[in-house]
């Protein structure tokens, strides 16, 4: 019954690509967005990338813009993130999360995924 589920993270080079999968069930069309976060070791979670609920507009940290793109397959619901130039600062445990506002998440109101790795070294 889980609502998000990552896939995907894996070790790769710097400047290698990798894609991230979200499945999310039809329970999380309740709120407004599903957006990615990532949190690197001793560092707090930073938001990288949202698409809406109801047209499908994206937004980007400035750290991936250019780099990484958003996308939904609207009949599996299923979330993904295009992740290209992969640099060792994207290194972390990225995180899919249904979230009312992806600028203010919160653990009391949105819901979230088990994470999925992602390491960039050479």
């Amino acid at each position: 019954q889980a609502h998000l589920v990552e896939s995907g993270g894996a070790w790769v080079q710097p400047g290698g690509s990798l894609r991230l999968s979200c499945a999310a069930s039809e329970y999380t069309k309740h709120y407004y967005s599903i957006a990615w976060y990532r949190r690197a070791p001793g560092k707090e979670r930073e938001g990288v990338s949202s698409i809406t609920n109801d047209h499908g507009e994206t937004y980007y940290s400035d750290s991936v813009k250019g780099r990484f793109t958003i996308s939904r397959d609207n009949a599996s619901n299923t979330v993904y993130l295009q992740m290209t130039g992969l640099k060792p600062e994207d290194t972390g445990v990225y995180n899919c999360a249904a979230v009312l506002n992806w600028l203010v998440p919160s653990d009391e109101y949105d819901l979230w995924g088990q994470g999925t790795l992602v390491t960039v070294s050479s």
